[in-house]
């Protein structure tokens, strides 16, 4: 559990805060539980709640990266070879904004609809800013594995 919050906030005090509320919201709402999801989805569900509104709080922006940043021309990236920190390191440099859309797309399994919803953006943002999110972290690694070999 969290992983989870640790994911979409990429930040260790802010993930322990977050999931320690997320344990005491659920037992305080026991009574809501209905049997129709299992009892660890209802919890992570109560994770991502509770981490979609802490960004909220410290005003989450999901912002044009092509605004933000100058992208570049993209290589094939399954030449690329890279290991789980780099990918690690990358998704945390990410917006929070984008960092919270891949997350809850490729690590949680939500579908664009799904994060739409939760987030209060359209469907067609959810997927732009996927789209955006992929590119950047393609770029981030890219640079990263220049860095550290060079050429």
């Amino acid at each position: 559990m969290y992983n989870i919050c640790y994911r979409m906030l990429g930040n260790e005090m802010d993930a322990e805060d977050v999931m320690q509320q997320s344990f005491v919201d659920a037992f305080k709402n026991i009574e809501s539980f209905t049997f129709k999801s299992t009892p660890g989805a209802w919890l992570k569900r109560i994770m991502i709640n509770n981490c979609i509104n802490h960004l909220k709080k410290k005003k989450l922006h999901l912002v044009n990266i092509e605004d933000a940043y100058q992208l570049k021309e993209e290589p094939d990236m399954e030449k690329v070879e890279y290991n789980i920190d780099i990918v690690r390191e990358a998704i945390l440099k990410l917006p929070e904004g984008y960092r919270v859309v891949l997350s809850m797309y490729l690590i949680e399994g939500y579908d664009h609809l799904e994060i739409g919803s939760v987030l209060g953006i359209s469907e067609s943002t959810s997927k732009s800013q996927y789209s955006r999110a992929r590119k950047k972290l393609k770029e981030i690694i890219l640079d990263r594995k220049q860095e550290i070999y060079g050429g």
